[in-house]
């Protein structure tokens, strides 16, 4: 049933096609002050009000914020903060007050006077409407009018019907606003730690013109694609490394770049945290929860050790590379990603296939573009660029007031010894040295050498007679390999005599250091 208002001059008012015609302007854009300004020109036609302003309230800061203004030349947006003193709060509160109020000697009132007052105001009329939303006091807004005595109670009782919508749009407003300055809060904390990570690591991969000059070309190959890429090398080789340099020269730079050691989580939260969760999926989940995939939507997502992936998690990443779709745990409908698949392993994949421990038809997705990182001990050549720089980055963590120089003969003693924890081991060894050399030449006499030149050719028996696999293994391919001439593959080749395939025989031989093709022909 409609309601008519009759205002003090005798126009009639239909309070719904107000109501309507208001709530539509107030609600029509996120740009609050765009809305008030709209909402003044329109009630204008209702009321004698020159300007509106829209207020927040901080009860546990006791602040009342000056978020908008307008009048009848257009908004804008003031934020501006005021702390009233207790007395003022303690009246704020009074129940007279509570809804909204009609004053029209504002300039005298224990309220607005003072406000007025600093703003140079003299006989002015108010009405205030106090917003409520579920019981919670948001701010207020008012309408001003020049001279004394220009509103009535059927004014503030018309301005009452847009309470809800003031608050609604309020609350909207403050939301939104909060969302976009934390918007730029991560666009700025992105950029600065992407210009921390530039400063510490420097831009350019230490071994990219030297040792791992076929492993950059292959970066630059796969790069400006989204083709998945696995990455093979032992532990301590660089791989999160190469990842980041595929992903920073990728067009997917600005997304997300998510890095998930597969390794570090418990199995029972593997599916959880890699494809996320909806609420009560399972005990403890109390909301909706993103996962690792659905976070890097739009960039790349790099998974370490995906050997130690649990065969639901491998059946889920199939699907991902599949159908470029994942599901949350509890979920029901599918969620599209547009992500780049980077994965890695020190492990032997077709081992695991063999033994069960691996899907074959994953491994095979995976296998798109190969790039096999070779460890420290075949890239001596490094070794150099690579102590300095780790001297330069330790000595600048520990905040030593200047570079120790090496001692004579330490720099022959690391290109000696064979690191069998590679490039991380290095860096672990210079950060030691650095916190026992106190200012003297840095020395590495903790390092035993090798016992022979070439680690494939030594064969030191331990205390119960057995000697390193990996090192009966290297001795017996070698063997093949001389009686076949170097030829690995085809009829007479070293894979037939072994009875292995080829495929798995090339990847023990890159695991063991053996050179195969046109770098054995470099010997």
């Amino acid at each position: 049933m409609t309601e008519t208002l009759h205002l003090e001059e005798g126009m009639p008012v239909d309070e719904n096609d107000f109501f309507r015609e208001a709530t539509l302007r107030i609600c029509e854009s996120l740009i609050i002050e765009k809305s008030l300004w709209r909402c003044l020109s329109y009630i204008k036609d209702y009321i004698p009000a020159e300007e509106s302003a829209l207020h927040c309230y901080s009860p546990g800061m006791g602040t009342v914020t000056l978020y908008a203004i307008a009048d009848r030349e257009g908004g804008k947006y003031v934020n501006l903060p005021t702390a009233y003193p207790p007395e003022i709060r303690a009246l704020m509160q009074k129940d007279e007050y509570s809804r909204g109020y009609v004053t029209n000697r504002a300039d005298e009132h224990p309220l607005a006077g003072p406000v007025l007052r600093a703003m140079g105001r003299g006989k002015s009329s108010l009405i205030v409407v106090r917003l409520i939303l579920e019981e919670q006091w948001l701010g207020s807004v008012s309408f001003w009018a020049e001279g004394w005595d220009q509103f009535t109670e059927e004014h503030l009782r018309l301005l009452s019907l847009l309470r809800e919508p003031f608050a609604i749009a309020l609350s909207n407003n403050l939301r939104y606003r909060e969302l976009l300055e934390l918007k730029d809060l991560l666009v700025d904390d992105n950029r600065y730690l992407h210009d921390e990570l530039q400063r510490i690591s420097g831009a350019e991969i230490i071994g990219a013109d030297f040792g791992l000059r076929g492993v950059m070309e292959m970066v630059r190959q796969v790069a400006p694609l989204s083709s998945p890429v696995l990455l093979l090398g032992e532990t301590g080789t660089g791989k999160e490394v190469i990842a980041t340099a595929i992903h920073n020269a990728s067009p997917r730079e600005g997304g997300p770049f998510i890095k998930v050691n597969c390794g570090g989580i418990p199995e029972t939260l593997m599916d959880s945290e890699l494809f996320g969760h909806e609420r009560g999926a399972f005990t403890g989940a109390l909301s909706r929860k993103r996962g690792r995939f659905e976070r890097a939507h739009g960039g790349t997502i790099f998974l370490d050790e995906i050997g130690e992936l649990t065969p639901e998690a491998q059946i889920r990443l199939l699907r991902v590379l599949q159908e470029k779709e994942i599901e949350r745990v509890g979920g029901t409908e599918p969620i599209q990603v547009d992500i780049r698949v980077i994965a890695a392993t020190h492990r032997d994949l077709q081992s695991m296939i063999e033994r069960g421990r691996f899907r074959e038809d994953l491994y095979f997705r995976l296998l798109v573009f190969p790039i096999a990182i070779p460890p420290l001990r075949q890239r001596i050549g490094d070794i150099p660029a690579l102590v300095q720089h780790f001297m330069q980055k330790k000595s600048r963590e520990m905040k030593l007031t200047g570079i120790p120089s090496l001692a004579p003969g330490a720099l022959d003693q690391l290109m000696a010894y064979r690191w069998p924890g590679n490039v991380r081991e290095l860096e672990n060894a210079v950060e030691r040295a650095l916190i026992i050399s106190r200012g003297e030449p840095l020395t590495f006499s903790y390092l035993q050498p090798p016992v022979s030149e070439h680690e494939g050719q030594s064969f030191s028996a331990s205390g119960d007679g057995f000697v390193n696999l990996n090192l009966a293994m290297a001795r017996h391919i070698r063997t093949a390999l001389e009686m076949t001439g170097g030829k690995v593959e085809g009829k007479g080749g070293a894979a037939e005599l072994l009875g292995v395939n080829p495929g798995t025989l090339r990847h023990r031989m890159r695991k063991l250091g053996i050179p195969f093709g046109r770098n054995s022909r470099k010997k």
